[in-house]
């Protein structure tokens, strides 16, 4: 669930060349805030992964909803007041 939801959301990726010294930019528009940079592509992509990983984990963490990407879908728990 976890991977599918990562891959779905790397199939998404959008790419740019920026004015910086990491000039890859990337981003996944559905998941709004999530961007990572690289000095080349590939390190962009990977920097993007880990960006989505600690992003889903932390919402999930805190009980935050986690938008559908496709099929790719988490649910996370409900939180219960005491």
């Amino acid at each position: 669930m976890l991977t599918t939801y990562v891959q779905a959301a790397m199939q998404r990726a959008r790419y740019e060349l920026i004015d910086n010294p990491e000039p890859y930019y990337g981003e996944v528009p559905e998941l709004e805030g999530l961007w990572a940079t690289g000095a080349t592509l590939e390190a962009c992509r990977e920097n993007l992964v880990e960006a989505v990983e600690d992003w889903m984990l932390l919402s999930i963490a805190r009980g935050m909803p986690v938008p559908p990407l496709g099929d790719a879908t988490i649910r996370t728990p409900v939180k219960v007041s005491a």
